[in-house]
């Protein structure tokens, strides 16, 4: 991800629309931004409206799968985190019953599904890959999380922050990914494991997670304190 996502994000709505709905001098960044904010809310509620369980992104054949899977963040792959697998605990809090931390075997040991999605970036850019996991709705269920809440949310070990509904975290495809490829998720891609998400936009599916939260809360993530909208459905 880079920073010139956010005027392309906001460029959707043209400055002469803009000028016409808002009724304002669009050199009053202020005016602007809370008319660009009042439409990005707007579309989360269209977006969350229309999702449901039976709404399935694409899935594909296994050849069409990208082995060379194109690398994602704001920061060079030679700074991407390395989460040493002794140390390493997902922290659990929020709505749930058994907060106890899960190490990475016992992440790996959890029964798992695969999924050849698409993965849909907002630069521009989309790329086929397989992903190996565990639905997260299965763990949300093993971990006793209370799925009436409605978010739930995730931190990173890069200092990422996320957030979706749940709806979303249930829904069948929402998966803790393991593996990319049939191999354990690479240190680059998130080791050791990222939530996957194909019917969102690429910056809603955090890697390096180290810890989940259950709440009523809508949680805070880091795109969309930069501008982006916050269900970003696709």
């Amino acid at each position: 991800m880079t920073l010139a996502r956010r005027p392309m994000l906001r460029g959707g709505l043209s400055l002469g629309a803009l000028t016409l709905l808002a009724g304002c001098d669009l050199s009053d960044h202020d005016s602007v931004q809370r008319v660009l904010a009042r439409f990005s809310q707007w579309n989360d509620k269209v977006q969350a409206a229309i999702f449901g369980r039976s709404r399935l992104a694409p899935e594909f054949p296994d050849a069409m799968a990208v082995k060379d899977f194109r690398y994602n963040a704001w920061y060079g792959p030679e700074k991407a985190p390395r989460l040493n697998s002794a140390d390493y605990r997902l922290q659990l809090a929020g709505r749930i019953d058994n907060k106890r931390p899960w190490t990475i075997d016992d992440l790996y040991a959890l029964p798992q599904v695969s999924q050849v999605t698409r993965h849909v970036c907002v630069e521009g850019w989309s790329m086929i890959g397989k992903w190996s996991g565990t639905p997260l709705r299965s763990f949300l269920e093993r971990i006793g999380a209370d799925t009436t809440a409605r978010y739930v949310g995730f931190e990173c070990a890069d200092g990422y922050y996320e957030g979706i509904d749940m709806p979303t975290a249930l829904h069948p495809q929402t998966l803790m990914a393991f593996r990319l490829s049939d191999e354990i998720l690479p240190q680059k891609y998130g080791y050791p494991f990222k939530i996957r998400i194909p019917t969102k936009l690429g910056f809603k599916n955090p890697k390096f997670v180290t810890a989940i939260y259950v709440t009523d809360k809508q949680p805070r993530g880091y795109w969309t304190d930069r501008g982006y909208n916050w269900f970003s459905g696709i």
